[in-house]
């Protein structure tokens, strides 16, 4: 889980300077006089472009990492099982997300809304579950015996 989550934080920070440069560009006048207006309008929309398309790829990473999670929430009997199999299931959903926005971008629009359900119902339910009620503890039956 970590790994996927690592991975997926360094591409979106990486992305981050994509954007911070179309912001440089688009306000900055001496990349207009020296390209035109419109080569610096076209440079603006390159960094977006590959800054959009990073934060996606980036996306595949923070799907994967719900399916390891989903699966302990699911196995370890410390949160409610449903919560576990949301968390599988925004897994599969963020995955075609991505693929439909690689391979169809008209697809992809269309599907959208109804793909991010998944992962908003499993991400924002197991963060409430842990503020609200916290992680399940075994109830402990006897007591064990002092040591004298």
């Amino acid at each position: 889980m970590l790994v996927f989550v690592v991975i997926a934080v360094g591409m979106i920070s990486l992305n981050v300077v994509f954007q911070f440069e179309g912001l440089q560009v688009a306000t900055d006048g001496s990349y207009a006089t020296a390209f035109g207006a419109a080569g610096s309008n076209a440079i603006v929309m390159i960094l977006i472009e590959i800054q959009h398309f990073g934060t996606l790829a980036a996306q595949v990473f923070f799907g994967l990492w719900l399916a390891p999670l989903g699966y302990l929430a699911f196995k370890s009997g410390l949160f409610p099982r449903a919560v576990g199999v949301v968390l599988v299931v925004a897994t599969v959903s963020y995955l075609l997300d991505v693929l439909a926005a690689f391979s169809s971008p008209d697809l992809a629009k269309g599907i959208h809304p109804f793909l991010i359900i998944a992962p908003a119902i499993g991400e924002v339910w197991m963060v409430v579950y842990l503020l609200v009620w916290g992680v399940r503890t075994p109830h402990v039956t006897g007591r064990a015996p002092i040591a004298s």
